[in-house]
């Protein structure tokens, strides 16, 4: 039976160009046929539910057949994955929500500054080759936390870097599964709680049964289908705009027209509240410290994240491992190469034909984004609305006779998430709600939102009836989603790249996942508490766990905790802070021992904690401690103070809001000499070297053998040094 397994997994292998060009060509005529049924009439949920089905179904088809039940299949696939489809199915690990979904909305938004996170995340994989990821792969590692305990001989290093991993790839998962929740809410027409959990059966599906090598077959399949998805939008965009099916040869074409219709839109009035940053002016969002300090937390995050090092664990030899991370790059690049195009070319429909719109003509993707809250218009949105609606009858039913009595009338009832919705609104919009369902209480949000958003509209200072600038606010993470509907493209398209993004959360979450499993079953359960567990009980102890940690991150991300660049990024700091120190000193200098280790984590992921959790969840707090540090201006501090003094002075049923008032600007403020939060591991990272140097020179330096054992690593030839997690070469 296992020389029949071996058989098939060579087959395989040696046919996978035969394989996956059999499948790209079934993709692509699955895409047409689906163009012509939208054509022939087939409805366009029919689409969403085939496009996001279909793929779903292929993912876990290929994890099902990739089930295995050896432990070297399950956590390292093997080590029989070859370098150019190690680099797609890292391309697809990497490709997460943050990138395919959230990189366009980033540029969109911030321009010239969201180049940052370009540079960063591609710059990483530079220290990746350089650095790590070769090194790792001779050492013969199954997890991260293995090479850590190994390199500094004891399983308290293994446990806290089991911490640090944990801690920066929940975060980072939870933002992939996120991100199929925003998917499968807008193309399968489910409430986002449920379609959370329905991504995450997808999720489980792909990784559940065969670990790494499923995932990582899965992955490859994954990255067809998200980089065509990605690029088919703006090719066609910058074919129609400029006649050249290359978005890149027409980016700067793109920013000249936006640049031209950005100086027309202040000329007609349409920027009253002076909103508009134009795109290809830098440092409007971060100053320089902050930009620069973003791209080195990136790159240095990216070069210690657990999950894309493992990748590097798969391949057959070291040489392979430094190919791989090349064809990673390159499958990178296409799509980092397009994100800046893209978010041009999005930016450029947006302003040419939905600024300057009468609000009773607004187009209909509107009213689809903003039924799920993801686009607001003067900041009312459909979801809103309902919920306004809502509360207006639970307020009248128990008694509220006209609006100003509302608020009390809900806060008496204890009816807080109502009295949320409707304290939500501006007065011109509670009373156009109030006096709509008084008089009918059977209206819908759809059937008041015309009158909502222009009373909205002059209750901001415009009085044009037309769609301004700052009265268009569309969530980062729907720019690419919404594109191909802004532009008016055929829902096809649309579905192709609600595909794309599926993909691309699925591939990475299933990654992420797999990191987290593998390090507790591997790393605590088998290294630490059960050392002679047999193959069949870790893998169904990972097995377990797996599904675990996936629970409890649909859970988190069911609570939409904050958005999906955000919570990224933090996992970048915390990899950089707590892992990159051990990591790089590992390889690079034979003098770090244990003790430097453990110092060099507690001190660099501590402090990038402690920094971030300060900032963002106790910013008041966080402040006053640390005034004489904070990079806040005097306008900004006599602010804070005025704030805390109505915070102080306000009533019981106004407490909350002058709370919100007050924490908001102290979350503005609350930094070190001005660094935010997002590049928390600028202070993490020197701790942690810092820690780690100071500590290793004052206790004893390791033995001659593991000196010898690091000698051993740096050489490019030879047999990897661990099997298993076990020592299998003496180094003398």
């Amino acid at each position: 039976m296992a020389t029949e397994s071996k058989t098939a997994s060579g087959d395989f292998l040696n046919n996978l160009g035969k394989v996956y060009g059999i499948y790209a060509g079934g993709f692509l005529g699955f895409v047409i046929l689906l163009a012509i049924l939208e054509q022939l009439g087939l409805p366009d949920r029919v689409l969403g539910y085939l496009f996001v089905g279909f793929t779903i179904l292929v993912y876990a088809v290929i994890g099902v057949l990739s089930r295995t039940a050896q432990v070297s299949e399950y956590y390292v696939a093997g080590r029989k994955v070859p370098a150019f489809y190690n680099g797609m199915a890292t391309g697809a690990d990497w490709m997460s929500a943050a990138s395919f979904v959230g990189m366009a909305g980033t540029l969109y938004a911030l321009g010239y500054d969201g180049l940052a996170f370009v540079l960063g995340w591609t710059g990483g994989y530079v220290l990746v080759s350089v650095l790590l990821a070769p090194f790792l792969r001779k050492f013969g590692a199954y997890t991260v936390p293995d090479f850590l305990a190994a390199r500094y001989n004891g399983n308290l290093v293994r446990f806290l870097g089991v911490i640090v991993l944990a801690a920066c790839s929940f975060t980072y998962v939870v933002a992939q599964i996120y991100g199929t929740g925003i998917i499968a809410s807008r193309f399968l027409g489910l409430d986002f709680q449920i379609a959370v959990y329905a991504g995450l059966g997808g999720i489980l599906l792909c990784s559940m049964l065969g670990g790494m090598r499923a995932v990582t077959w899965t992955q490859v399949a994954q990255y067809i289908v998200l980089i065509v998805a990605y690029l088919t939008p703006v090719v066609i965009l910058s074919a129609k705009n400029y006649g050249i099916p290359i978005p890149q040869l027409t980016y700067g074409q793109a920013l000249q027209d936006i640049t031209a219709r950005e100086q027309e839109i202040v000329a007609q009035g349409l920027n009253v509240a002076n909103t508009l940053k134009p795109h290809i002016t830098p440092f409007l969002t971060y100053d320089k410290l902050n930009y620069f300090a973003l791209i080195l937390c990136l790159m240095v995050g990216t070069a210690s994240l657990p999950h894309i090092l493992m990748r590097y664990f798969t391949t057959p030899s070291v040489r392979d491992a430094r190919k791989s991370v090349a064809w990673s790059l390159f499958f990178i690049f296409l799509l980092y190469f397009t994100a800046p195009s893209y978010a041009a070319f999005a930016k450029l429909e947006v302003y040419t034909n939905v600024i300057g719109q009468s609000l009773d003509q607004l187009p209909a993707w509107i009213s689809t984004y903003s039924n799920l809250g993801l686009v607001k218009i003067y900041g009312v949105t459909l979801q809103g609305l309902a919920g306004t609606i809502g509360a207006v009858k639970a307020a009248i039913a128990a008694g509220a006779a006209d609006m100003a009595s509302v608020a009390a009338t809900l806060q008496s009832k204890g009816l807080t998430s109502e009295l949320a919705a409707w304290s939500a609104n501006v007065d011109p919009v509670k009373a156009v709600v109030f006096d709509a369902v008084k008089a009918n209480a059977a209206i819908t949000a759809q059937e008041i939102f015309n009158p909502a958003i222009h009373a909205a509209s002059t209750a901001a200072g415009n009085t044009s009836g037309l769609l301004g600038h700052s009265g268009l606010s569309i969530d980062n993470d729907v720019i690419v989603l919404s594109t191909p509907e802004i532009a008016g493209m055929p829902y096809v398209i649309a579905g192709l790249v609600a595909a794309g993004g599926l993909a691309a959360a699925l591939s990475t979450a299933d990654g992420l996942l797999l990191a987290i499993a593998n390090a507790l079953s591997h790393d605590v359960y088998y290294k630490m508490i059960d050392t002679h567990a047999p193959t069949a009980r870790r893998l169904v102890v990972a097995r377990i766990l797996l599904f675990g940690v996936a629970v409890a991150a649909a859970y988190t991300a069911s609570t939409r905790p904050a958005d999906i660049l955000a919570m990224v990024s933090w996992a970048f700091s915390l990899a950089a802070a707590g892992l990159f120190p051990a990591l790089v000193l590992g390889v690079w200098w034979k003098r770090a021992n244990k003790w430097g280790a453990i110092a060099g984590i507690i001190a660099g992921f501590g402090i990038c904690v402690y920094y971030l959790v300060g900032t963002r969840y106790y910013a008041v707090g966080f402040y006053e401690m640390w005034s004489g540090l904070s990079g806040a201006s005097e306008a900004a501090v006599t602010k804070f103070n005025d704030l805390k003094a109505a915070f102080e002075g306000a009533a019981p049923e106004a407490k909350a809001a002058a709370w919100k008032a007050l924490d908001t600007h102290a979350q503005a403020i609350a930094n070190w000499f001005g660094v935010r939060n997002i590049s928390s591991a600028l202070f993490g990272l020197p701790a942690g070297f810092i820690a780690m140097i100071v500590v290793s020179l004052l206790t004893a330096a390791p033995s001659k053998q593991m000196q010898d054992f690091i000698d051993e690593i740096r050489r490019p030839k030879g047999k990897e040094l661990m099997e298993g997690g076990n020592l299998v070469r003496e180094v003398h």
